[in-house]
């Protein structure tokens, strides 16, 4: 075998040694759910477990399954890893394709081969590095599809704000004018405001407008799991911003935040939540990522702590001053389960048990066994906050055997006629949930 072959096979030996010598978790994920999880002691790994199944996306009439008393149908593919979604007034959707700029760089040989075996799940494929707009038919199984917006780069979050369309790519928010019932915007759209830009972790920029549409919320990642690349390059990281839509100018509204991928408005409330992937490499029992509203100025632990007071202890130095101001996250989603959509369901579409509440997409483990995630999910909410248990809500996105990956979700909307629309990006797909009566 030549060198050209072994460097081929490498990702795939990784994935069969690490899983092998694995650490499993041993908690009932169920007792991770809530606003009180079950935390075991935090485990230290010179490489951390990984298990990860292969992308295979979705053959012939294959299709993920949904809860009773629902029914799922696509109606997009062929598309460029779509992530997020976005219902215009018209009933148009907006897919966003794309994934992480290409000239990321490597600083660590774990990052090296934490790469190489997530890349395995199909999750590392190449974005579209631009926005396709749906249009139903008289076929409800099969929308128009019209390249909207090209030439981004690496974007994720969209909003509608009037008449101007907001791209937040990953180092800059864009602004287009848009017209009612165009399918293409061709202008090269105007710089609104810079962003932290991408290094080698985090690039995604979830974003969404206030209310009155006067400001922009961004969540940005960090450019860490925990500051192994220095403080410095954690400037406005790790935080959700607030941007002014007619200056551009911007703050930190909150921080402490590790990944926050999905920012909604609770309707009760009215109060922002958001969904955050929290840290890794301290077993596959920690740390779960939550839900939670959030406090204007208000810190949540990244670095120093996790749900709340829970030193990690990796991070030097310590700062007990911040430790002693987090704020313990709302509601525990279970370790690992990686939430990158998150919608408060206002439709009556689907069955009264799913309206009031939120749904979560959960996009799945890479350093957990069993795997956890790869599902969407939806949490009921009374008075404003979350209760009970987590309901899974369309699963099986993963093989049962837990070797191959058909699709994973990320962006969620919902449709003008109240439907759940998932995006799927292993799948290349978007797909549309209903009442099975409908």
């Amino acid at each position: 075998m030549n060198s050209n072959q072994w460097t081929a096979l490498l990702p795939t030996v990784l994935v069969v040694a690490l899983s092998a010598c694995g650490e499993r978790a041993v908690i009932d994920p169920q007792k991770q759910i809530g606003n009180q999880p079950v935390l075991p002691a935090a485990k230290n790994f010179l490489l951390p477990p990984m298990q990860v199944p292969t992308g295979v996306g979705w053959q012939g009439d294959a299709r993920p399954t949904a809860a009773s008393g629902l029914k799922i149908e696509k109606i997009a593919d062929g598309l460029q890893h779509p992530r997020q979604l976005l219902t215009l007034p018209n009933g148009d959707v907006l897919v966003v394709e794309s994934n992480g700029p290409s000239t990321e760089p490597v600083t660590t040989p774990k990052q090296l081969i934490a790469g190489m075996v997530k890349s395995q799940s199909g999750k590392a494929a190449k974005g579209g590095n631009r926005i396709t707009l749906l249009r139903k038919t008289s076929d409800p199984s099969k929308w128009e599809q019209h390249v909207f917006l090209e030439h981004l780069h690496s974007p994720f979050g969209v909003q509608l704000i009037g008449q101007r369309l907001y791209v937040a790519n990953t180092d800059k928010i864009m602004s287009y004018a848009y017209a009612s019932g165009a399918t293409s915007i061709a202008e090269p759209g105007i710089e609104l405001a810079d962003l932290p830009s991408t290094i080698n972790h985090h690039w995604t920029k979830s974003m969404l407008a206030s209310p009155d549409g006067k400001k922009l919320y961004v969540g940005v990642g960090s450019n860490s799991n925990i500051t192994e690349n220095g403080l410095a390059v954690e400037y406005r990281r790790a935080v959700i911003l607030e941007v002014d839509v007619t200056t551009g100018a911007s703050r930190v509204f909150a921080s402490g935040l590790r990944n926050p991928t999905g920012l909604q408005w609770e309707p009760q409330s009215g109060k922002l939540w958001v969904i955050v992937n929290e840290r890794d490499e301290i077993g596959a029992d920690l740390v779960p990522d939550y839900m939670t509203a959030v406090k204007d100025g208000g810190f949540y632990g990244w670095p120093y702590s996790y749900f709340g007071q829970h030193v990690d202890k990796r991070v030097k130095p310590e700062r007990p001053d911040l430790v002693q101001k987090a704020i313990q996250p709302d509601f525990a989603l279970t370790s690992h389960v990686a939430p990158l959509g998150l919608l408060f369901y206002t439709g009556a579409n689907l069955p009264a048990m799913y309206r009031g509440g939120a749904f979560v997409s959960e996009h799945g483990s890479w350093d957990r066994s069993p795997l956890s995630g790869y599902e969407v999910s939806y949490v009921h909410f009374v008075d404003g906050r979350p209760t009970g248990q987590k309901i899974p809500v369309v699963t099986d996105f993963a093989s049962a055997d837990e070797k191959h990956l058909f699709g994973a979700p990320v962006g969620l909307a919902q449709s003008a006629d109240g439907a759940l629309l998932i995006a799927d990006d292993v799948g290349n797909a978007v797909w549309s949930v209903t009442a099975s009566g409908h």
